[in-house]
């Protein structure tokens, strides 16, 4: 079903348990976060850094959506993801100011580029620090929505 330009969910499309464990405690440079960038706009996808942490509600959660079969082929087809793990705010953080992000604690902070580097929701990369007031179906509709390839 699509409504309104975004493929919608239905009853079967459920957050399952357990919920999912991303993030790895790797210390990244902003090389690495450079090369995935570059890396996946070669592969035709948009890249996605997801900063958070294991320990989080929201970001389990949100990484939980992101696993619903009709999400996940659509974020497959769309987008390339690298987490990135905070800990409790002691590793990676600095990374936020490559891409000029102050420096806050709140996390998932997910940044998503397009083809030319740009982050599309510069704004509002706390959007979902709060992902467990959010339903599914809103999750999807911010990845159909920042999907600038299609």
């Amino acid at each position: 079903l699509n409504i309104n330009g975004h493929i919608m969910l239905d009853k079967n499309d459920k957050l399952s348990s357990p919920l999912p464990l991303p993030y790895n405690g790797k210390v990244y440079t902003a090389n690495d976060l450079y090369n995935f960038i570059d890396l996946s706009i070669k592969k035709n996808k948009q890249p996605i850094i997801i900063f958070g942490a294991n320990w989080c509600p929201d970001c389990r959660i949100f990484s939980g959506t992101m696993n619903i079969p009709k999400i996940k082929s659509f974020i497959s087809e769309n987008f390339n993801v690298m987490y990135v793990d905070v800990k409790r705010y002691e590793i990676n953080m600095t990374l936020l100011k490559e891409f000029d992000i102050p420096y806050s604690e709140g996390i998932p902070r997910v940044l998503v580029f397009d083809e030319k580097r740009n982050i599309l929701n510069n704004s509002n990369t706390t959007e979902w620090r709060t992902a467990r007031d959010r339903s599914s179906q809103e999750i999807f509709n911010f990845f159909q929505s920042m999907s600038s390839i299609n």
